[in-house]
This record gives structure tokens, sequence and C-alpha cells, in this order.
């Protein structure tokens, strides 16, 4: 229904429309966690439609509404008018970027009281442009990582985007860190630090807002797109 899928036990995926950026496509995708008392948390929300709604709203009521980077903030106004009592939490840098944007907290390193015993969060700190928040949601052991990581379908692309995306380092499953945000970033050792201290939340499974996801072993894969500033 509606591009909605579980992906693990209180969490789904909605896959969104494509986007682009400086003319580049992006598959968009939105990750739906239900909390223990039944509001839902949204990460990256895509375009809403109507049968977008209906199942959403089946799942229960929205309730966090989370950019986790100042790029990803096409839809915010949308959800906002559609749940209007939804917090709406944006990463560091993301007010800067969108003063006619309204929202409600700045993501820091610590998830708020209400949810810090179902989700973990941590900025990635030292890039010159990038301020992404990486998530964990505990119950299922899913990280959940937004342009840091990308894994584009290479199904999905024409011949030209095919190249491009493989030359930048970003398509399939063998996919990483895009080669323009390797070399913009200003403190490696910073980002090195946010990064380990994440790899030592439990987690098992992969969710990136752009291509493949892993249901096992993306810790291990975390590791290994993240090499070249872990080593």
């Amino acid at each position: 229904m509606a591009d909605l899928k579980e992906f693990a036990t209180d969490v789904w995926l909605l896959e969104g429309d494509e986007a682009r950026m400086h003319g580049i496509p992006f598959a968009t995708r939105s990750v739906i966690v239900r909390l223990p008392d039944g509001k839902l948390w949204v990460h990256s929300p895509v375009r809403l439609t109507p049968d977008r709604i209906e199942a959403i709203d089946g799942l229960g009521n929205v309730s966090y509404l989370i950019e986790p980077n100042k790029i990803h903030s096409l839809y915010l106004t949308e959800w906002r008018k559609q749940w209007p009592d939804a917090i709406s939490m944006v990463s560091p840098g993301f007010r800067e970027r969108h003063l006619d944007i309204e929202a409600d907290f700045v993501l820091e390193d610590e998830a708020p009281a209400a949810i810090s015993g179902v989700i973990e969060q941590q900025v990635i700190k030292g890039h010159k442009l990038l301020d992404e928040v990486w998530f964990c949601h505990k119950p299922s052991g899913s990280l959940i990582v937004t342009d840091i990581i990308q894994k584009h379908d290479p199904s999905q692309q024409n011949f030209l985007w095919r190249i491009l995306k493989g030359a930048a380092g970003l398509l399939g499953k063998k996919g990483g860190t895009a080669i323009d945000i390797r070399l913009t970033f200003e403190d490696k050792a910073v980002a090195r630090r946010c990064v380990e201290y994440v790899l030592d939340w439990e987690f098992d499974r992969l969710i990136l807002s752009h291509g493949f996801c892993l249901e096992t072993g993306g810790k291990a894969e975390v590791r290994r797109a993240m090499s070249w500033l872990l080593d």
C-alpha cells in the first residue's frame, strides 16, 4: 500500500518520488518508527499523497518529524500542515539554510528524553557543509543514515547516471560516501570519533535514505563504507 513496507518490527520504509539536486536524480525514502506509546517518529518526510496519508494514519499518530540534515527539507512544511501537533526536529544547520521553514527543535547528540530509550542519535561533525545526524532504533537494531552513505540502485538509473554515480562511489550494493563529501570534511579526526561512537551501538540492520538497505550485516557495512575515514 502506497509504497509502504515493513522493514522490521515497528519500522517501515515509505518510498517517495524522485527528487533532483543540482540536476542529479535521487530516490527518496521516509523511515517511520512506531514508538512503544503508539506515536510515530518519521525520518526525512517524503511528498504526501492521499494514499500515503491513509497508509501513515493506519500505523499511528504522527508525532515527530525529523529532518536529518539541511539538504533534506522539501516536505517538512507539508507534513506540519497535515499533522499540526507533530514536533519537528531539524539538523544543526537547518535553520540557517531554511529561514522560511518553521521547526520546533534542533537535533543534538542525544535524543530527547521522551524517546531516548528507543532512539539513539549522533551528529556526525567535522564536515564543511553537511550537518548530518545518524539514528539507531534500538529495539530492532536499525541504524538510519541519510546522505553520508548511499547505494543507488543501478536498475533505476539511465546510462549516464550509472556512469556518473559509479564514478562518485554511490552505485549499487558496494556504494558508500560520495567523493565530493569525502573531500570536504574539514576535521576528519572529529568525524572519525563520531562514527566510532556510533559503531559502539548495538545494530545489525542498515537503513539508507538513498539506495539499498541491509537486514543484516549493517555494522560491517558501515565500517567498509567509512573505511576511508576510519583507517
